[in-house]
């Protein structure tokens, strides 16, 4: 498919869910969604081949913005955000401390909103350089994370809230704080905030495929630090 062809509509912006926190527009399709989100996650790993340890945050985010704009994103939900080091503890809506630069050992998470064929993609994800195994650990187990938590949704019958009560407990056990000030989304053909979704962890349903992102940002208990990771439920 094209960039900026949109497939046919499903229909009423009530046809996947009874709730209306589920509505989605009419031009929506899964399967535009799934490869919006596949186009963000390529773009998200070509940036991610470009950022070096030297490099400040300004200079990470310009080449998310160059890559994007190589592969025709038609416009950003949301901008590019980029965290290094103990900005990596920040939510979203933080300003960064500084213009931070990347050290020879550290962290990092990217974190993109791209629109790609009228459907909005939102991918996360945190990478280690150098040597330190905290660190290391860290940028690894949020994924881990993320995936037992999605294994739970997969099973059925689990209301959002229940998810991020169950993300909360893995993590604790896996040695990492979560921090429940982030905690899901939703997403649908641009733009979804007309539908006010609100917070995956806020949700008592158990919530649809195709729909929400799944957010998970974890924390070292001591040291000034976390990760990131965010993806499709689908």
């Amino acid at each position: 498919m094209t960039t900026g062809q949109c497939p046919q509509s499903i229909g009423d912006t009530m046809s996947l869910s009874s709730s209306p926190r589920e509505a989605v527009g009419p031009h929506y399709a899964l399967d535009a969604l799934r490869e919006a989100q596949s186009l963000s996650w390529r773009a998200l790993e070509h940036m991610a081949a470009r950022i070096r340890p030297g490099m400040r945050e300004s200079e990470a985010r310009e080449i998310g913005h160059v890559v994007l704009a190589e592969m025709g994103m038609e416009l950003a939900w949301h901008p590019v955000l980029v965290r290094f080091g103990e900005n990596t503890l920040k939510i979203f809506s933080d300003r960064s401390e500084g213009d931070a630069v990347l050290g020879e050992n550290d962290i990092y998470f990217i974190d993109m909103g791209p629109v790609f064929l009228g459907h909005e993609g939102d991918v996360g994800a945190t990478f280690a350089v150098g040597g330190d195994p905290e660190m290391k650990a860290c940028a690894r187990d949020v994924k881990v994370l993320f995936d037992r938590v999605q294994a739970i949704w997969n099973k059925g019958e689990v209301s959002g809230t229940a998810l991020y009560a169950r993300a909360e407990q893995e993590a604790r056990a896996m040695g990492w704080v979560l921090n429940l000030d982030i905690r899901g989304h939703r997403v649908s053909d641009y733009p979804h905030s007309v539908h006010k979704g609100g917070n995956l962890g806020d949700f008592d349903a158990v919530p649809g495929g195709g729909l929400w992102i799944l957010e998970m940002q974890i924390r070292h208990p001591a040291r000034p630090f976390g990760a990131f990771y965010e993806d499709l439920l689908a």
